[in-house]
């Protein structure tokens, strides 16, 4: 097979496209909706999506909280720095990216100005990631202090001169379903960002189901593809969590005609992976790592419909659409361009906090 060229995934983008700030309602996004038998797009608002379901579908999500990791401190030269937390390795050790990064040493230390916490540096790995070992003042824990203190970790793309939206973006990027127990996730799975409880309510009146699933979403999903060919590139590792209700509700009784629904890509990644690993639902939560790399021609084992935003240029998420608009072929790629002009055309807004795609 001929290696698939990076450039086929790229695709002119304005920047006023890249939505700032979500809608104002998070159920008024807009909503294209992908007729993959049909060949067809229709245009809605996320709200309509209780009449574009039906009874027996299942919504499976992922219900992981993003954590308020990024730490704002001050070298003991007074030089600022910012500390954003990623993975907590154990004994108040986490994993971290620093700005600035590499410049600072082994041993080097920051403070909160008022006292809050503060860190050393332990270890740098190969990555360019920091092993930092925070001190929280009383006591405190590192994920309580971020959630008192943090900011949310915006992706690159969402500019925030100051902290003004602060209050804004910690509960708008975050979704109405996502667990307060379990704040693991470095980036909102942000296609759930658009439902609200009555949405969730409407669907269940309509017979909808829901199969909850975690996946502890990291940075490596704003990653761009930087190799010449997309099979060079080095997919992300993200854990995850399967529990065996979700694991059941993979393996639906002969003769179902619910589909299987991925609220975002984060879900297909994880379904995917497992079903890689499994071929029956299991006595207990599956807990495995997500190192699956999704792109044309690939096969969708556990996933019939897909709702989803609008990605990167360049970005392993586009290659996963473009794989899901024409499982087993290259047709895809093409088909996700044209979808994207037309959604750029009526002025769809991208990225994050923007619109979402239904493709069934």
């Amino acid at each position: 097979m001929i290696p698939l060229s990076t450039d086929l995934f790229d695709y002119p983008l304005p920047t006023g496209a890249i939505a700032q700030a979500p809608a104002a309602e998070r159920d008024q996004s807009r909503l294209l909706v992908v007729d993959r038998a049909a060949h067809t797009v229709a245009h809605h608002r996320f709200a309509d999506l209780p009449s574009l379901l039906r009874s027996g579908d299942t919504l499976f999500r992922n219900v992981a909280a993003v954590l308020p990791a990024r730490l704002r401190a001050q070298r003991p030269t007074g030089g600022r720095i910012e500390c954003l937390l990623l993975q907590e390795i154990g004994d108040g050790l986490w994993r971290c990216l620093l700005k600035p990064g590499r410049k600072l040493p082994v041993g080097a230390t920051f403070a909160d100005p008022q006292g809050a916490f503060r860190g050393e540096i332990m270890r740098w790995e190969e990555d360019g990631v920091a092993q930092v070992r925070l001190v929280p003042a009383g006591g405190e824990s590192v994920t309580a202090l971020a959630q008192r203190m943090g900011d949310v970790p915006l992706p690159p793309y969402i500019e925030r001169s100051d902290r003004t939206r602060r209050t804004e973006d910690l509960e708008r990027y975050q979704t109405v379903y996502a667990d307060p127990t379990r704040p693991v996730a470095a980036a909102a799975p942000t296609a759930g960002l658009h439902f609200t409880p009555p949405l969730l309510a409407a669907l269940a009146a309509r017979g909808v189901r829901t199969a909850d699933l975690i996946l502890h979403v990291g940075l490596g999903t704003f990653r761009p593809i930087a190799t010449p060919t997309v099979e060079a590139h080095a997919i992300h590792r993200e854990r995850y969590e399967m529990p065996v209700t979700t694991q059941r509700a993979l393996f639906p009784a002969a003769g179902s005609q619910g589909r299987r629904i991925a609220v975002g890509t984060t879900a297909v990644r994880t379904i995917e992976d497992f079903l890689l690993r499994q071929t029956a639902p299991g006595e207990a939560t599956y807990v495995g790592e997500a190192g699956i790399f999704l792109y044309p021609p690939a096969t969708f084992r556990g996933v019939d419909a897909l709702i989803t935003n609008f990605h990167q240029p360049r970005s392993t998420l586009l290659c996963l659409v473009a794989g899901f608009l024409a499982p087993g072929s290259g047709d895809g790629i093409g088909w996700l361009k044209e979808i994207y002009a037309e959604a750029l055309g009526r002025g769809y807004r991208f990225f994050s906090y923007g619109d979402a795609m239904l493709i069934l």
